[in-house]
Parts: structure tokens; sequence; C-alpha cells
């Protein structure tokens, strides 16, 4: 039997692109989350990133059980085995990190969990697959660029990485990152921006998922 772990990881391969975002209000991440949804998203990663990010991701698991039973819903920016285990008790799915932090995956492997940290350098991803990282997130990935991927990935031969950080929803940005060796991309705050946020640009939203999701289809 596949494990929950890798059906999420083969969901984020196969989706090509992990949206995530954070927001104060618990209204509006349930719309974002809605919208994306409706666009198209079946993995989705909510950002632990500020004050409300844990009651309202435990509201956000509550909309997903009732209305969208097929989405898997990850906690992001967990950086201490606290954050860890209060996120695990309210239910998500996986666990994604800026850092690499050990005491983290070794929760996340004690109970078969999808744990993508977050790494820069080359000792980085060392010490990310000596812990088990079936999928490296290489963070911040606008200062690093697609060189980096296409520079390191014949090291770690066969490690699967996902660049967050200023990718683009655009055709040739998209390109560029599936050519340098990624399996993957994180979406932020260009696709999910301020202005979505804050003016409650949900058609938008909806176009632009659309959109990335068509162009990473095509990317890879």
């Amino acid at each position: 039997m596949i494990s929950n772990k890798h059906k999420i990881l083969d969901a984020i391969l196969e989706q090509g692109m992990l949206p995530l975002f954070y927001q104060d209000s618990e209204a509006g991440s349930v719309e974002i989350l809605r919208t994306l949804y409706k666009a198209g998203v079946r993995v989705f990663e909510y950002t632990n990133r500020g004050k409300s990010a844990l009651p309202n991701f435990k509201k956000l698991k509550e909309v997903r059980d009732a209305e969208m039973p097929d989405l898997y819903l990850g906690i992001g920016t967990i950086k201490t085995p606290a954050d860890a285990n209060a996120f695990i008790e309210a239910g998500t799915d996986f666990i994604v990190a800026p850092i690499v932090n050990p005491a983290v995956a070794e929760i996340a492997n004690k109970i078969g969990m999808l744990w993508i940290p977050g790494c820069m350098t080359p000792t980085e991803i060392s010490v990310a697959q000596e812990h088990k990282a079936m999928l490296i997130k290489i963070f911040p990935a606008n200062i690093l660029g697609p060189e980096f991927i296409s520079s390191i990935k014949d090291l770690f031969a066969g490690q699967l990485f996902m660049p967050t950080g200023g990718v683009e929803i655009n055709a040739d940005n998209l390109k560029t990152w599936f050519k340098s060796g990624v399996c993957a991309v994180g979406m932020g705050s260009k696709l999910i921006s301020k202005d979505v946020m804050s003016k409650g640009l949900y058609e938008e939203l909806f176009d632009n998922t659309k959109l990335a999701l068509d162009l990473i289809q095509q990317s890879k």
C-alpha cells in the first residue's frame, strides 16, 4: 500500500506547484482556499507566519473536511518541534520548513509524515538527505536562481527539488526552472498577492491559478 507520504508527494509532483500563503483573516483564508480548490489545486500549504496561523489552520481543516476531501492541506514555516507538534495535532497532512531542523524531521519521520525542509547550500541539502527528506525546498529561490539547481543536481542524483520565492507566472520563467531540474515550484506572493488578500480579488486569483497550473504542465 502506498503511504500517505508518497501519495502527497505524488500529488505535488503531478500538480507541479505548491501554492502557499498566510493571512490574519480567517474568512479571507477560507475564501482563498476555496478559490484555489475551484481552480484545480489539490495540494496546498498554509504558512505559520502570524498569530492566527493555528486557529486559522484549524478552520481551514474543518472547511477542507466538509467541502474538499480530496485536498491535501499542509503547514509551512515550521521551525521548531513545538510548532510541528501543534500543527500535527491540528491535523496537518504534511510539513514544510524554511530550514533543516533534525528534531522536526524526527517527529515527521516517526509518524511517516512528509517533511519538506528548506535548503540554500549543498551542505544543508546533504543534512536534509541524512534526515530522509524526499523533497527539498530551495529557498530563497530568487537569490539562488535556476543556475544553482543546474549546478548541484548531479551531486544529488535522484533528489527532488522545489524552488520557493520569486517563481513567476510566466512561461519563460517556469520553463527555465523546470529545465534546470526542479520537479515542482512553490508559489507564494506572485500568485496570492497582498492585493488579492486585502481587496478580495478572488476572480483574479482563480484566473491566475488556472494559468499557472496550465503553464506548469506545459513547462514540465
